[in-house]
């Protein structure tokens, strides 16, 4: 019998839910109250409070924060804290009030300027996730899709990150992952992704030149907090026979407008 299923847990459970005993609130209700605390204001909160604040067992809370944080709606912050994740954070932008429109306008910008495809993407763990794509005016489609989750090391994005991360933090994250190679051109060697690092740091912004899929070119640049912590991201995203590294290089100041406008929205 699982502690879940124990009297003296339900009992426990109930009373701390105001006496509610409907199979704790149904697995739903509880992952709405958990989802709640995550996102309360004071984040990342340890995994304590967030069992407090949310009136569910130790035990199943971490199941569902383990689900949580596949799903992307939640992110794991190291040290038993948790905060809130990249499909939060998105849905949240779709059903605010005016911020939807600011970040659709910000993005058709840089899109109408460059004629190139523009991604959104937000930072999870040792992903990002792609919550926007805008298509380019070229007659070609890149692979890439809202939803979809790419690793750190191969894309422009997620370079742009973890240049902005502390060092330690970035490193760790690379181990846990990994470098697999993606392409011929993938950096699979931390001294190398390092130095790469380096340049990021120096210039801004990032290149994926053809590291993350065959024939396609990107920039990317990392959007920031209040605290200077990479929270996302926005990349322009080319091909490489119709659009030099010379030329998507020349397009890293709208790119950089672009993130310093959509930082306050995210």
């Amino acid at each position: 019998m699982s502690t879940d299923e124990r009297p003296e847990f339900a009992e426990a459970e109930s009373t701390a839910r105001g006496g509610r005993t409907s199979a704790a609130g149904t697995a739903l209700e509880k992952s709405m109250r958990i989802l709640e605390a995550v996102a309360a204001p004071g984040g990342p909160h340890r995994l304590t409070d967030v069992v407090a604040a949310a009136a569910v067992p130790k035990s199943s809370t971490f199941r569902i924060l383990a689900s949580l944080i596949e799903q992307g709606f939640v992110r794991s912050e190291g040290e038993s804290r948790y905060g809130v994740g990249p499909r939060l954070r998105g849905l949240s932008a779709l059903v605010s009030g005016g911020e939807p429109a600011s970040i659709e306008q910000i993005l058709r910008e840089l899109q109408e300027a460059t004629g190139q495809a523009v991604h959104l993407a937000l930072h999870s763990g040792e992903t990002i996730t792609y919550i926007r794509k805008l298509e380019s005016e070229q007659p070609f489609q890149t692979a890439s899709r809202v939803g979809m989750r790419m690793p750190l090391h191969t894309t422009a994005i997620g370079k742009s990150i973890l240049a902005r991360l502390p060092g330690e933090e970035a490193r760790e994250l690379v181990a846990a992952a990994g470098l697999p190679r993606r392409t011929p051109r993938t950096l699979t060697t931390p001294q190398a992704l390092e130095a790469e690092l380096e340049r990021v740091r120096e210039r801004g912004f990032a290149l994926d030149d053809e590291e993350n899929e065959a024939t396609i070119r990107c920039i990317g640049a990392a959007i920031t907090d209040a605290h200077g912590r990479p929270v996302g991201g926005v990349s322009i995203t080319t091909v490489t026979f119709l659009v030099s590294r010379k030329e998507i290089e020349a397009y890293a100041p709208a790119l950089l407008a672009a993130t310093r406008a959509l930082a306050p929205l995210l």
